[in-house]
């Protein structure tokens, strides 16, 4: 009898052992949280584009502990995309969980707001067609999560990285809102300049000359894209169903294309276009880098990237550009991905991780 009663108290503990192991396992790994933000910059959109914005939240392990606040990364999805990327596509809290264990980065928060329109993307844009999306991010985004959650308010403790797409749209926030984010990585930025077509070669001209609604371009990536380019950077108001301004049409077989406009959105739309305008400010910039893989099948995005990093040294921009073996988008998951390998070393080394009472902030 006292050997089973033994048996038994040594089964209790061993029980009590295993639940405590599992409660500190349990403890050490981050967690994704989800938030809604109810915006105002989207009350003059005419393509019903909602105001509650989803949000995904990561908190690293230590995030409880007292008197501890931390920096913050702000990822931007691709194309077709929202702020469910970061678990869809790739388990990035597991990868954020390893990368802080493994010391690749300190503890860090990571938010991801949904920039989806119905056309898959708002360009990260102010538009008086789709709302206006970089005012979204810097004045209200940015500031509900200071306001909610335990970060270090301040540039030096605040990036912002983006794939592809979200790549364009995180050198264009930092571009003309360097106060806001102080060091920005882009992964195959898309958009940063001309390609080796030109752009009116990719759209179906007759299709967005005829349509009778956004659903119509769906059958037509280019188009569909191309159109949401429009609605960001050729807005019209007033012409329903695409409420733009087309810079081409087709005449017989010939592409006929509206010069005036076309420079519009060059000038809009294109980051190399943009350079002399914000040199200045990329200049204050903590970090900036750009990637982008050798082996995309569009190689317009390979050589617009390579002519960018070739205008940002001409007008004197730090930098650092890399191209590497890889296709469209195919490295940045995963342990030996982009993200983990590059991406949070970036940010480890340009960020500045205590308060600004007990470290410079200078760059």
């Amino acid at each position: 009898m006292k050997g089973r009663y033994c048996l038994y108290l040594h089964n209790c503990m061993f029980i009590v052992f295993l639940l405590s192991v599992f409660t500190i396992t349990a403890r050490s790994q981050g967690r994704l949280t989800d938030v809604v933000i109810e915006s105002k910059k989207f009350s003059h959109n005419k393509i019903g584009i909602s105001a509650k914005r989803n949000v995904a939240v990561y908190l690293p392990e230590h995030y409880n502990d007292k008197a501890k606040r931390f920096p913050v990364i702000y990822y931007l999805h691709n194309l077709f995309e929202d702020n469910k990327s970061l678990s869809a596509n790739s388990d990035a809290k597991a990868l954020f969980d390893r990368a802080i264990k493994d010391g690749v980065i300190a503890d860090v928060i990571v938010v991801c707001a949904d920039f989806s329109t119905p056309l898959g993307s708002s360009l990260y844009t102010n538009s008086s067609v789709t709302g206006n999306w970089e005012d979204f991010m810097v004045e209200e985004v940015v500031p509900y999560i200071d306001a909610n959650f335990k970060t270090l308010s301040h540039r030096n403790s605040r990036g912002i990285v983006g794939d592809r797409m979200g790549g364009y749209g995180a050198i264009r926030f930092a571009m003309r809102r360097p106060n806001i984010f102080g060091s920005v990585y882009a992964l195959h930025p898309v958009g940063t300049g001309s390609g080796v077509q030109i752009m009116h070669s990719r759209p179906n001209w007759e299709l967005l000359a005829n349509a009778k609604s956004m659903d119509d371009l769906k059958a037509d990536v280019f188009s569909q894209i191309f159109t949401a380019i429009f609605q960001a950077h050729l807005p019209n108001p007033d012409k329903a169903p695409l409420f733009i301004d087309l810079p081409a049409r087709k005449v017989g077989n010939q592409i006929v294309i509206d010069s005036k406009l076309t420079e519009r959105l060059r000038n809009s739309f294109f980051l190399e276009a943009m350079i002399p305008e914000y040199a200045e400010n990329l200049k204050t910039l903590r970090g900036f880098k750009f990637d982008w893989g050798r082996s995309d099948p569009n190689q317009d995005h390979v050589y617009s990237n390579q002519a960018f990093t070739h205008k940002l040294n001409e007008y004197g921009v730090a930098h650092e550009a890399e191209e590497y073996s890889g296709g469209w988008g195919d490295r940045h998951w995963g342990e030996q991905g982009r993200v983990y390998t590059d991406v949070l070393p970036f940010f480890k080394k340009h960020f500045v991780f205590e308060p600004s009472g007990t470290v410079a902030l200078s760059r």
